[in-house]
């Protein structure tokens, strides 16, 4: 997917007090280097290479047909929440060769979207599985390809989500849509570390 938006970006202004890692991950060509372009208020860095034939032997790209250039390491992005607090965000690569990468731009990740495409729904499973495994709180987001319409109870049972994890639509080429996901996620994520905060301590002998 190309990146709708404007080169114009917000300058930055100091250095805030406290900035949050989220992660980006997905399946291959779900639009995860679009929506961290699409949102970050600085020009983002990125890792994107040209795809070549030799990739289409290990890349399944018959869903991605227009693809032309894929990340191999990682995206990153940053986007202010206030004067204090700012989000860095860190678009993980979707090809199954590069999912080593996964655990350690997990570490220090206080929470993550899932960009999923409908059309293949399969393709996000080893995210949904590698968060839950990491105890990364996350939310999952569907990306409008222009594909059939599915109810949210049907996503839901596909990759069989918790209720408690947040389900959005979005259009990962539209700041305002990417910025509603990165609100909800940042809503979730309040919830989630009020919750276990209000947990009774463990005590340990």
């Amino acid at each position: 997917m190309d990146s709708a938006t404007s080169d114009a970006r917000t300058p930055l202004g100091a250095s805030a007090d406290n900035g949050l890692k989220i992660v980006v991950v997905g399946g291959f060509g779900v639009g995860k280097t679009t929506m961290v372009r699409s949102v970050s208020e600085i020009r983002p860095l990125n890792t994107e290479e040209t795809m070549t034939q030799a990739g289409e032997a290990v890349d399944d790209i018959s869903e991605v047909r227009g693809k032309t250039a894929t990340t191999v390491a990682f995206d990153f992005g940053r986007i202010s929440l206030d004067a204090h607090n700012v989000l860095y965000l860190f678009g993980a690569p979707g090809q199954e060769r590069f999912w080593f990468l996964w655990d350690r731009l997990f570490s220090g990740t206080l929470g993550a979207v899932v960009l999923v495409d409908t059309r293949r729904i399969d393709d996000s499973w080893y995210a949904i599985d590698r968060l839950e495994h990491h105890g990364t709180p996350f939310i999952v987001a569907c990306n409008d390809f222009g594909g059939p319409r599915h109810s949210p109870e049907a996503l839901r049972d596909a990759l069989d989500l918790d209720p408690r994890v947040p389900l959005v639509a979005c259009d990962a080429r539209s700041r305002e849509s990417s910025k509603q996901v990165l609100i909800a996620l940042v809503e979730h994520l309040q919830s989630y570390y009020a919750e276990r905060a209000a947990l009774p301590r463990q005590e340990f002998v």
